[in-house]
């Protein structure tokens, strides 16, 4: 009898999405900017340790794509919580316009991630294009100080983070019915 292989990325998304929900209902004003302590928790157990794990088993698998995308966002999540408890800490000031250089650098990271995602399914490849289009518009509304940047991230993040939800749950349904319940789409390229 032979042993099926796991397929970690689902967990990852799940991961991915969650985290990504929660931080983007309160960049959205949905829920209060105090309860960003839960979102860094979150952050960093779930959004940051889960992804590195994943990252690392799509890695033993082959997957280089799969283990640069849950490695860097894995990364990204620990980088999110840590700078969050410096700054509560007073051990960091947090300038904006940097904050948004880096957030824009993000970007190119998931721009280029998405290019090579257009070979996967579409909503994998739609997930890559919303969280591009949402790092660019946070990264440029912390440069130019406008609270409609963040807003309008919160908003683009939700997309994301369902679209995230989306590609874990059906994975994991497709392959616990055996067949495909849940439609991915056929690649763009």
């Amino acid at each position: 009898m032979s042993v099926k292989q796991l397929s970690p990325g689902p967990l990852g998304l799940a991961a991915f999405a969650m985290t990504t929900t929660a931080l983007s209902l309160i960049n959205l004003g949905v829920l209060p900017k105090e309860g960003v302590g839960v979102v860094v928790s979150l952050a960093l157990a779930y959004g940051g340790l889960i992804q590195i794990l994943v990252g690392w088993w799509e890695g033993k698998a082959g997957s280089t794509f799969g283990f640069v995308a849950f490695s860097s966002y894995g990364a990204f999540w620990i980088y999110f919580g840590l700078l969050n408890v410096l700054a509560a800490l007073g051990l960091v000031k947090v300038n904006t316009a940097t904050a948004g250089i880096v957030l824009l650098l993000w970007g190119f990271l998931t721009l280029y991630l998405w290019i090579a995602s257009l070979k996967g399914n579409l909503i994998t490849s739609l997930v890559f294009l919303f969280l591009t289009i949402t790092f660019v518009v946070l990264g440029a509304g912390d440069i130019a100080g406008a609270e409609i940047g963040a807003k309008a991230g919160g908003a683009l993040g939700l997309v994301t983070g369902g679209l995230a939800w989306y590609n874990s749950l059906a994975v994991v349904i497709n392959e616990s019915f055996g067949k495909k319940v849940c439609p991915l789409g056929k690649p763009l390229k």
